[in-house]
This record gives structure tokens, C-alpha cells and sequence, in this order.
């Protein structure tokens, strides 16, 4: 139970947080950890948000309020790393040193994270406001456009 507090308290900070950003209606572009470049992205989140996902309910409503969606990974890298998480579930601890499944998952996450910054390069249009929601593993900054300015609005402390 005190899990899904401390998730609900990070939820609340990030909601307030982001709210009370002044965003220029259509000059704001939504990434999102996850979400396939794919033509779905809309009802992919939807549905999520319909399921009772916070972080996807916030997205509708950055939408409602004119921001654009934007597809931000590549699907073909979240097939793998949905192999990868099933293959670490299914093998014990000697398999997975044995197959480097440790080693693959930084691997893979460097890749994602090159692919999300690569795609937040050619689409951010200079002037426009992007909202990246990223897990906390993710390392996207260090691949990113030197002039794109990036701010943590939310600076959260465990513990």
C-alpha cells in the first residue's frame, strides 16, 4: 500500500507541475516514453487513459488544451525489448549471464534512448515546447540537439 501512495504523491506532483506551465496553445509537443511511432498514437492513448493510466489521462487533457501528440519511439526496438523482458522473465540467473541479457537491456535502452532524442530533434520545431514523460532509467538529454533548452520542472525525492 505504501507503493501506490508514493506513485499517487509523484502522479499529483507531476499533474500540479506540468498544469502550471504557461503552454502555447499549438506550440507544444507531447513525447511519451513507450508510444510507438506508429499512426495509432491517438488511440493508443485513449485507451490507456480509458484503462485508468494518470500518466496517459494527463496527455488527453495537455491535448484538450491543443498540444500535438507526437509518436516518440520506434516500434521495432519496443518488440525487441518486449522479447528481451520476456526472455529475462523465462531464464534463470546463470541463463541470462550466459545470453548477456543484462548487458543487452543497457544496450537496447541506449538505442531507445538515441531513437526518442532523434525524433525529438526532427520534429521539435525551434520556438515549440516538447513534454518528454520518461521512465527514470532513460538517459535521452545526452543525445539531444544542443540548442534545445531542457528543464526538470519536476524534481522528485524518494526515500
Amino acid at each position: 500500500m505504501r507503493g501506490a501512495n508514493l506513485v499517487d504523491k509523484v502522479w499529483e506532483e507531476i499533474e500540479r507541475t506540468i498544469e502550471a506551465l504557461p503552454l502555447p496553445s499549438g506550440e507544444v509537443r507531447l513525447y511519451q516514453d513507450g508510444l510507438p511511432v506508429c499512426g495509432m498514437e491517438d488511440k493508443i492513448v485513449s485507451e490507456l487513459a480509458e484503462a485508468g493510466s494518470r500518466n496517459h489521462k494527463l496527455l488527453l487533457r495537455l491535448q484538450a488544451g491543443g498540444a500535438r501528440l507526437m509518436g516518440t519511439e520506434s516500434p521495432e526496438l519496443l518488440i525487441e525489448e518486449y522479447k528481451h523482458v520476456v526472455g529475462g522473465l523465462t531464464a534463470n540467473k546463470a541463463e541470462r549471464r550466459m545470453r548477456g541479457i543484462e548487458a543487452g537491456g543497457r544496450s537496447l535502452l541506449v538505442r531507445r534512448d538515441r531513437y526518442i532524442a532523434s525524433r525529438i530533434n526532427q520534429s521539435l520545431a525551434p520556438g515549440e515546447t516538447g513534454i518528454l514523460f520518461l521512465g527514470m532509467l532513460h538517459a535521452v538529454e545526452r543525445y539531444l540537439d544542443p540548442d534545445i533548452r531542457v528543464v526538470h520542472p519536476v524534481h522528485l525525492q524518494f526515500g
